[in-house]
């Protein structure tokens, strides 16, 4: 297909990618940045791939979608075959714009050869989640029953994922049980293993529990060591290494042997959370430490370099440079070969420190051996010009990042960038980020807007700070009560009456709107 070709028409108009789209990997971060191995998921989305007619339709929709004309932005494609892997690298690049997506895949609805497959119905499922949208996520499902295009675990896990991560955790166990009624097969231990994984990810490990011992009673599954790892981590991340010992001795007691992901994760629940000043606690956990160590051993179990970047991270929090150069050291000369997690931690205890330009000498010792820096790595030393109000010296940072490109910004990397650049007036930066955001495909997310917005309405920016609101609003974000606030307050006591007036009029406008456009899904307004 040439992309020349590509057209929308629109009765009326108004004024991207390499991060990866896929469910989170089971069990477990034994560091922020270094996850454990993901065994292979029947049950993951599509990531993005390269694909210039998918940037194209993607990039014409959210320029030219208007979400305030009653069914004018209904989408009439002409020129474009859209077959079912353009449709899922279009919806993949529009996650961030629900109601653009929604319109996409009621277009390709109305095709005479529809392109939906159970993976389409997925990622709008996934994005309509994302934003609360359980109503329609249901409406989906049972569309999905309907037309012969039966939801899968898949469709399930997705739901429940997104509904966890809401903090409806009893909504989420119900449609995990009935994932039965829909799918022509029972949930097994990996799809147990899953549920409990993201109830403790979210820090629901006591829920996870009551349904680790209610199923495993009757019988429904039998425990193993992945399930048992995935409850040592919940207790460990709510602090109660106590209980994460418990469950281990018990799992031990069943025959069931530990692997070294388990012991990364009680030794990670060890050190991540202990208080590491006067220095006689800092010694008190890494004799803690050493004991793992030594058990680890006694089972023959010998420890990996993640065991060692968990140890290496205390000296990290501890802000002990100089032993942290050290423990780096060592594990060369024991032959083992540092990870991108473990020259993470290194860097941040140097930025912390305030040593930057060890840091980057560090940095470029890194790719030097072969390892490629994370984004991770990067925000220690965003973080740390921040930290100093050194505005030159992040921009000339980012920079090079850009100009290395050694790895992908995430969100996380441009929210710091944004609310650095936000906070001392720097806006052409600003701008500049945002589009980089966008031409990556990145984002921005609710958390862009939210915190611009509020920095705005800080430097009583008004007329900024209501375009970017009812832009989040355009993109299908649900704005935080306090944006709201924040504005109202803000334009009420600047007497900025009339603003408000016009802003809560396009509101309402929005509100009713968005309804007639999508008459038949039960979408939820954006408005509090």
């Amino acid at each position: 297909m040439a992309v020349p070709s590509l057209r929308i028409i629109l009765r009326r108009t108004s004024p991207s990618a390499s991060e990866r789209l896929h469910l989170r990997r089971l069990c477990t971060t034994v560091l922020d940045h270094d996850a454990a191995p993901a065994p292979p998921l029947s049950f993951a989305l599509p990531c993005i791939e390269p694909s210039d007619d998918a940037d194209s339709i993607s990039q014409i929709l959210l320029c030219h979608h208007n979400p305030f004309h009653v069914m004018e932005s209904s989408l009439q494609l002409h020129g474009v075959s859209l077959s079912p892997g353009l449709l899922h690298q279009s919806l993949l690049r529009l996650r961030h714009s629900s109601k653009v997506a929604l319109a996409l895949f009621n277009y390709a609805k109305s095709l005479p050869s529809p392109p939906l497959t159970p993976t389409s119905y997925d990622l709008l499922i996934d994005i309509l989640g994302k934003v609360r949208q359980f109503d329609v996520v249901w409406q989906l499902i049972v569309e999905m029953d309907q037309n012969n295009c039966p939801p899968s675990t898949t469709t399930f896990l997705i739901l429940v994922r997104r509904l966890i991560a809401a903090g409806l955790t009893r909504q989420a166990v119900r449609a995990f049980d009935d994932m039965e009624s829909f799918v022509d097969q029972k949930a097994g231990n990996m799809e147990y293993s899953y549920l409990l994984d993201t109830l403790c990810k979210y820090g629901y490990v006591k829920l996870a529990v009551e349904i680790f011992n209610q199923r495993k009673s009757s019988g429904v599954f039998e425990p193993d060591a992945k399930m048992y790892t995935i409850l040592i981590y919940g207790w460990c991340k709510i602090g109660r290494i106590d209980m994460g010992e418990r469950f281990l001795n018990e799992m031990i007691e069943r025959g069931i042997e530990p692997h070294v992901v388990t012991y990364n994760v009680l030794l990670n629940g060890i050190c991540r959370r202990a208080s590491l000043h006067p220095d006689g606690r800092f010694e008190r956990t890494l004799r803690a430490a050493d004991k793992v160590f030594d058990e680890m051993r006694y089972r023959g179990i010998e420890p990996d370099v993640t065991s060692y970047s968990i140890v290496l991270h205390v000296y990290s929090r501890a802000h002990k440079p100089e032993l942290s150069l050290d423990k780096l050291k060592m594990m060369r000369e024991r032959g083992i070969c540092p990870s991108v997690a473990t020259y993470t931690s290194v860097v941040k205890c140097l930025c912390s420190c305030g040593r930057i330009q060890d840091a980057e000498e560090l940095l470029a010792e890194m790719v030097r051996s072969g390892v490629s820096p994370c984004a991770a790595t990067y925000n220690c030393f965003f973080k740390e010009y921040r930290g100093r109000k050194d505005v030159e010296g992040a921009i000339r940072f980012y920079r090079k990042m850009k100009e290395d490109n050694m790895c992908v910004p995430t969100m996380h990397t441009y929210n710091i960038l944004i609310g650095m650049f936000a906070k001392f007036d720097y806006m052409g930066m600003v701008k500049e980020i945002w589009e980089d955001m966008k031409k990556g495909g990145t984002g921005p997310d609710l958390d862009s807007y939210t915190l611009l917005v509020h920095e705005l309405c800080k430097k009583e920016r008004w007329r900024e700070a209501c375009k970017y609101f009812v832009e989040m609003i355009e993109k299908g974000f649900l704005p935080q009560k306090i944006s709201f606030e924040t504005l109202y307050r803000g334009l009420i006591q600047s007497d900025k009456m009339r603003t408000w007036n016009r802003l809560k009029k396009k509101l309402d406008a929005e509100s009713i709107t968005f309804g007639s456009e999508f008459q038949k899904y039960q979408l939820k307004p954006y408005r509090r």
